[in-house]
Order: structure tokens, then C-alpha cells, then sequence
């Protein structure tokens, strides 16, 4: 675990300045694009084949060839829009419901991260926040403004959209902690009579808003991005 968390962090940092620091002092390498050799990449082994034979298997695995992914954009769009919706009740609805002597306690994800705050759990509360709140936040946010790169085309800062990708793809991983103390606190907590914990409705929503913004990255062709700097002959490869 620690190995992941170590390169999240690394990640991060190298994002971070890569954001500072200004495109111009690195001029853009002027190479040759698959696209403008007329060739295709798998997107399961990147094995590289002519683009005559796009649609077909892959000779190495198997896999569709295709230049880009199919309906890349509308369903990240989906995808995104959904999980949108979703965050609103995930924060607002109950997460945990505990049942006992004393009556029923509803708390939802803020008033659990107040809880463990008051309580002295400082560390604890802020990796909660951080990955319950921030984290589905910010890839959101990423996401959004990598599809109005590619919807306009743009070629700012081209280097940095791509690693904020990868920081997308890496701290996925990391959204479900909330999902999973409120399972393990449900699985551990049975005192009969005394107190019951059972996961509640913002539970529901908020591992659907987990499980979205993951497909949402997944559907995404981080390579669209790179498609602004393709002649404008080139535009009608991409796939929306």
C-alpha cells in the first residue's frame, strides 16, 4: 500500500510544478504522429498496425483496432454528467444509519468528518475528507476541463492535461475509503439489540459516483487531446 500512496503522492508533486511551469521554455518536439504515418494502435498491448486494418482483430491480442475509442466523448460526457447529479445526494443523504438504545443517528459524510474532527482524530478526518469530498471533486473537474480541451481544440498547456490525466487514473484507486469503513463499521458493529450500523441511501449514491467518474475515465481518449495538433484534415478522425 505504500508503494501506490508513495507514487500518488510523486505524481502530484510533478503535476503541480509541471502546472507552473510555462510550455513555451520546452517547445513541443515536432515528431511524426501515428495518425500522419497512417497507422493505428491497440488499446489493449499499443501494438502498432496499418490503418487499413482498423476495425479488425489485433494481430498481437486480438482486440478491435480502432484510432480512437469509439464515442470516446459522449460517453465520458455520460458518464460524468451522471456523477455530477449523484454528488449532490451522496453528500446530503445519510452514509450511515446506526440503530440502537438510545434512538436512530443518521450521519452523512461532512457530519462524519466533523465527528472524527471534534473528537481529536485530526489524520483521520482529513484522509476522509480527502478522499470522500476533494478527491470525486477534482477528477471531476479534471475531466470537464479535458473535455472542453478536446471540444475546442486546444493546445494549452497540452503537456500538463495529459499527466492530469494520469493523476485522474491513479487516485481512483483511493474514492472508495468512505464506502469502505461504513462496510466494514456494518460488518463488525452487531450487538443484537444494543446498536446496529447499516449502510444508508448517500452509501448508494456515492459508490455510484465512484464507479462513474472511473468509467467516465476510462471512456476518455487522453490521445484526443493530442489530436488539436493534427492538421485540420485530420479532425474527422476523432471520435466523439
Amino acid at each position: 500500500m505504500k508503494q501506490p500512496l508513495a507514487r500518488s503522492r510523486r505524481l502530484a508533486t510533478e503535476v503541480v510544478a509541471e502546472l507552473i511551469d510555462d510550455d513555451e521554455r520546452t517547445p513541443l518536439a515536432q515528431v511524426p504522429t501515428a495518425t500522419s504515418l497512417g497507422l493505428v494502435s491497440c488499446h489493449a498491448c499499443d501494438q502498432l498496425s496499418p490503418r487499413a486494418l482498423e476495425g479488425e482483430p489485433c494481430p498481437r491480442c486480438g482486440a478491435a483496432l480502432h484510432h480512437r475509442k469509439p464515442a470516446s466523448v459522449s460517453r465520458t460526457w455520460a458518464f460524468l454528467l451522471s456523477a455530477m447529479i449523484l454528488y449532490i445526494p451522496a453528500n446530503l443523504l445519510p452514509v450511515m444509519v446506526t440503530q440502537s438504545l438510545l434512538g436512530t443517528q443518521q450521519d452523512t459524510i461532512f457530519s462524519g468528518v466533523m465527528y472524527l474532527w471534534l473528537s481529536g482524530s485530526h489524520l483521520l478526518a482529513g484522509v476522509v475528507l480527502i478522499a470522500s469530498i476533494v478527491v470525486p471533486l477534482l477528477k471531476m473537474m479534471i475531466l470537464t476541463l479535458l473535455l472542453v480541451s478536446v471540444r475546442f481544440r486546444s493546445t494549452w498547456r497540452i503537456r500538463q492535461q495529459t499527466r492530469l490525466y494520469g493523476l485522474v487514473e491513479l487516485i481512483g484507486r483511493w474514492s472508495m475509503l468512505d464506502i469502505f469503513v461504513v462496510a466494514l463499521l456494518a460488518s463488525l458493529v452487531r450487538a443484537g439489540a444494543l446498536a446496529t450500523i447499516v449502510p444508508g441511501a448517500g452509501a448508494l449514491a456515492f459508490g455510484a459516483v465512484v464507479v462513474l467518474t472511473m468509467l467516465a475515465s476510462l471512456s476518455f481518449d487522453p490521445r484526443l487531446l493530442w489530436d488539436s495538433l493534427e492538421p485540420t484534415e485530420h479532425a474527422d478522425a476523432r471520435q466523439h
